[in-house]
């Protein structure tokens, strides 16, 4: 393994530069480094990290095997041999028999482990063999079936117990365990579930590799491409994902929101262990229906854990298996990470500690490639930023204090306290927001401003700088009382209820009354604003403590990493408290620590200094433990034709500043571009602006003006819908349009996408062949400067950075947006080595060296900058006329 390898398995013969990659990941993986891999988009990078980083895995598996057999085989023998009398007197106080009692104990527990480990793992691959080649495991499921009653009975018992310690009282289940967080020894996790089964094959975490990405269309690629590579019959690959993604239970998924899924499953689970009563024939107690998950029981779960693990499944095959097993998959799983040798997951799940912890996955000795990194700061900072509405911090105190009054006789004294520093805090935040607790938030009405505070002077702002937050956060994560609070409705002073009082009838209906609010809610929202639905939702979910749980986490924050903005609406409903994290490397610090390796790899990582600089160096990691790869793209030169357009047919320069982009001559030029690169480009030509407002004024410009109606004579247009769930849709009806504008002569030359830059069709939406012969860039998309989040981001960069090459760190991170987001746009279109398309960059601002450096290597050096629109034009003619003679 020290001189790396030079053959990888792969499913065809790899390109040198696909040959190179691998080379380079393997020796990455295998010295312990931080490796930013860059590959174009097109160049088979999916294939290359699948075969380099799983041959790595293979040999690093078969090494640690010969060493151990090596080991055991040297024990063995120094066991058999007589240890020879020393003819010298020990120096040491014990005599010689001691000495090689000790040592030959030592020897003994050596090779006693050695066999251990051999067993477990020998145990594990018969176990795979057997999956994979389809005989039932009778036996297996026989002894799961007893230690099932097992600890039905164990729970059983624990519960008739509680009962007596605690008196069976309706409500009992809510009541939250004594807590202590002084009590460092009661630390350790007591909610691991299945996972912590008495199962050796399940608890041990083999040497794997987490591979993480964006989105969910990303990972299932991903998947695909394991799928098909030479490893798909060996590997053991788990895809995870969200409840939301992996429900089967119908009941459960027709509830949308995240969080409300999460809350009912939580719910069942809960339901779950509950005692039936003892005494047939005994009167239940009125009161709605306590539901358990009929997915949830533990064989089935451990049957479909161990098909998971036999054979490689996406999401939709997940489901699909999780149905006819009648399992849950996002359980099954969970209980398959241990023994798995390939975890595809989100970011989410790698990056954010609290998610990682509680999805079980360990990074410890382990590698990790983050995928599509290009945006890996902004991913960080957003995963750890938190938000809280004026509303949901009501809710969440209105909540709290109904369930402290239910329980208050029951609830242990430390209990009590937490509780009571818990609503303190809320009303220190509902109070800096100009409002009151105990008020319905809708009429408390405010002055509009915004405010940015470091950490310590908005605590002390707030009038919360006494209380710690730590403790308070670890009594979030050991009480779970985030989890207890759906059942309360909030109530306000004079709304006609009493704000703690409720009888027991009430409570009993008041799951219909929430139930039919959200109903009429919902129908005033859709017909209403049908874009409305996502604030609305937060408003509606069960309880707004997990978010206030992840305000207080973020606020215990170092004060020079962090701030707080405070932006007060017309209504305190409205008004809100966020928290930014400033900077990143201090969680991504972690991780890097804790893994053998991390891979970071992505279409184009340029400018790769100041990643290193942001994320890398400030997250402690030293230059000789970073490793870079870069390379070109496989297409010939010819099959690319990228040009810099300085202005339009009419002479009109193309200066898409935003004090000039709204002007009717720029927007009119801009259709004239359009028109005429749809005379001369086959297919699909996709079209990017720099935002969805731009994007909206432009097209209801050219719906005025007649340009849309002369565009659409030429192709059919289409545009990129706001909703995600008719992505799919609009994408079908453009693929079939130009097909069929192939195939018969209506006049149509195609279609016409109309995208936003940083919008869903921007990243991981692939426009290869005749879907995008032409990708054209109006504008460049810089991100609002005078946002209040991005002008603190920049100071913080400004103060903590160095600067370099005569400009601020902060102004770079405004260039390197908007360049990240142009590169990850125009990438759409070049899939593979027979693949061709043209690029229009429209506006004079790209013709700047400092601009066209940050283009990806592949295309700047095929880049033509036009100072006229005629020579353009003709090139772009000329191109396409070529590659029709040579496809036809």
């Amino acid at each position: 393994m020290e001189n790396g390898r030079t053959h990888f398995p792969f499913p065809y013969q790899p390109y040198s530069i696909q040959e190179q990659f691998m080379q380079a990941l393997y020796g990455a993986l295998d010295q312990g480094k931080v490796g930013i891999f860059e590959s174009p988009t097109g160049t088979g990078k999916s294939l290359s990290l699948i075969c380099g980083a799983l041959s790595w895995l293979t040999d690093y598996e078969e090494k640690r095997r010969q060493e151990a057999a090596a080991l055991l085989q040297e024990g063995e023998a120094a066991l058999s041999t007589p240890t020879a009398q020393s003819s010298i007197t020990s120096s040491s106080a014990e005599p010689d028999w001691i000495t090689d009692f000790v040592q030959k104990k030592a020897e003994r527990d050596l090779v006693s482990k050695l066999k251990e480990e051999e067993l477990k793992r020998k145990k594990r691959e018969e176990r795979l063999e057997m999956i994979r080649n389809n005989i039932q495991l009778k036996y297996t499921m026989k002894r799961k079936s007893c230690e099932d009653d097992e600890a039905l009975k164990l729970l059983k018992l624990s519960k008739e117990e509680q009962t007596e310690e605690l008196g069976g009282e309706e409500d009992e289940e809510l009541i939250i365990a004594e807590y202590d967080s002084d009590d460092e020894s009661k630390s350790k996790s007591m909610f691991h579930g299945a996972e912590d089964d008495d199962d050796d094959l399940v608890e041990e975490h083999v040497t794997k590799i987490y591979y993480c990405s964006r989105t969910h269309s990303q990972l299932a690629q991903f998947v695909h491409e394991v799928q098909k590579s030479p490893f798909s019959k060996d590997i053991s690959l788990v895809t995870l994902g969200s409840r939301q993604n992996l429900c089967i239970n119908e009941e459960v998924r027709r509830l949308g929101s995240i969080q409300r899924i999460n809350d009912r499953c939580m719910e069942m689970q809960k339901n779950k262990h509950e005692k039936p009563h003892p005494e047939e024939g005994v009167k239940r107690k009125r009161g709605p229906a306590k539901t358990a998950c009929p997915y949830n029981k533990v064989s089935a779960l451990q049957q479909m854990r161990d098909e998971v693990l036999g054979t490689v499944h996406d999401i939709e095959q997940l489901l699909k298996l999780g149905k006819e097993t009648h399992s849950c998959p996002y359980y099954a799983t969970r209980l398959a990470i241990p023994p798995a040798q390939l975890v595809v997951l989100p970011y989410q799940m790698v990056l954010h500690e609290a998610t990682r912890k509680a999805a079980g996955v360990q990074l410890k000795g382990q590698v990790v490639i983050i995928d599509e990194a290009h945006n890996l700061s902004d991913t960080l900072s957003c995963i750890y930023s938190a938000e809280l509405t004026g509303a949901q911090l009501c809710r969440a105190h209105s909540q709290l204090a109904q369930y402290a009054d239910r329980y208050k006789s029951r609830l242990k004294a430390k209990n009590l306290m937490y509780i009571k520093q818990i609503l303190f805090v809320i009303e220190g935040l509902v109070r800096v927001l100009g409002g009151k607790v105990g008020q319905n938030p809708q009429s408390q009405t405010n002055q509009t401003g915004t405010n940015m505070f470091t950490i310590n002077n908005f605590l002390f702002k707030a009038q919360i700088d006494n209380i710690n937050l730590f403790k308070l956060q670890k009594y979030f994560e050991k009480s779970m009382i985030s989890r207890k609070l759906g059942g309360f409705v909030e109530k306000y002073a004079g709304s006609g209820v009493s704000l703690h009082t409720q009888s027991k009838e009430n409570r009993r209906t008041e799951g219909l009354s929430r139930y039919l609010q959200t109903l009429q809610s919902n129908a005033q929202v859709s017909s209403a604003d049908p874009q409305g639905s996502v604030e609305t939702e937060k408003v509606l979910s069960a309880s707004p403590m997990m978010q206030v749980e992840g305000f207080f986490m973020a606020l215990t924050t170092s004060n020079t990493d962090g701030r707080v903005l405070l932006h007060k609406e017309g209504t305190l409903s409205e008004s809100s408290i966020k928290f930014l994290l400033l900077n990143p490397a201090v969680h991504f610090a972690q991780v890097l620590k804790e893994c053998r390796a991390v891979i970071i790899a992505g279409g184009t990582m340029q400018p790769v200094s100041d990643f290193k600089q942001e994320l890398l160096f400030s997250a402690g990691v030293a230059e000789e433990r970073i490793t870079e790869f870069s390379c070109g793209h496989v297409i010939p030169a010819e099959n690319i034709l990228p040009l810099v357009l300085c202005s339009g047919p009419s002479g009109q320069e193309l200066d898409f500043t935003f004090q000039n982009r709204d002007s009717p001559h720029m927007m009119d030029e801009t259709g004239r571009i359009l028109s005429n690169i749809c005379n001369v480009v086959p297919g699909g030509v996709v079209c990017f602006f720099p935002s969805y407002e731009y994007s909206r004024r432009i097209i209801s410009h050219w719906e005025a003006s007649g340009v849309l109606a002369r565009l659409a004579n030429k192709k059919k247009v289409f545009q990129e819908p706001k909703k995600a769930n008719q992505l799919e849709q609009v994408l079908s009806e453009f693929s079939r349009c130009i097909q069929r504008c192939a195939l018969d002569s209506s006049g149509l030359n195609g279609a016409l996408l109309f995208s936003v830059v940083g919008g869903k069709m921007s990243e991981g939406i692939n426009f290869s062949d005749e879907l995008g012969r032409c990708v054209v860039m109006v504008g460049m998309p810089y991100p609002n400067i005078k946002s209040p989040e991005l002008q603190e981001k920049m100071s913080y960069l400004d103060k903590h950075l160095p600067h370099s090459g005569g400009r601020s760190p902060g102004q770079a991170l405004i260039e390197n947006l908007c360049m990240k987001a142009v590169n990850q746009s125009i990438g759409r279109a070049i899939r593979h080595r027979g693949d061709y398309s043209s690029i229009v960059l429209c506006d004079r601002r790209y013709s700047r060296p400092a601009t066209l450096s940050k283009l990806p290597t592949w295309i700047r050096d095929r880049t033509s900058t036009c100072t006229t629109f005629g020579p353009a034009f003709s090139a772009l003619r000329k191109f396409f006329l070529e590659k029709k003679k040579t496809q036809g």
